[in-house]
């Protein structure tokens, strides 16, 4: 018996058919992803060290925050507070580790 019976394998998502306010959405959620990974808060996948980069850090947030600000009154309340709450928690984050 085949051992991949009855294990669909996923299908890729085609990421071009999304609305693009959620492909902004999901891109803010990626940036965030690697700020957090070059302030050096998180590990890279893959890696068994934390890497800081605060210059690669500030892009991805200042990059983040101005895709916030062209998101505002295209998103529900609650997505946009998520985006405002998440952008805050790396500005924050980001002048704390940059103190050090």
């Amino acid at each position: 018996m085949d051992a991949s019976a009855g294990h669909e394998q996923p299908s890729p998502m085609d990421i071009t058919s999304l609305d693009t306010y959620v492909l902004l959405t999901l891109f803010i959620n990626i940036l965030a992803s690697q700020a957090w990974q070059h302030m050096g808060l998180r590990v890279k996948p893959g890696a068994d060290t934390v890497e800081q980069d605060l210059e690669r850090a500030r892009t991805a947030i200042d990059c983040i925050a101005f895709l916030v600000e062209k998101l505002a009154g295209h998103l529900q309340d609650s997505e946009a507070k998520n985006l405002h709450t998440l952008l805050a928690d790396l500005q924050i984050n980001f002048v704390r580790i940059a103190k050090r």
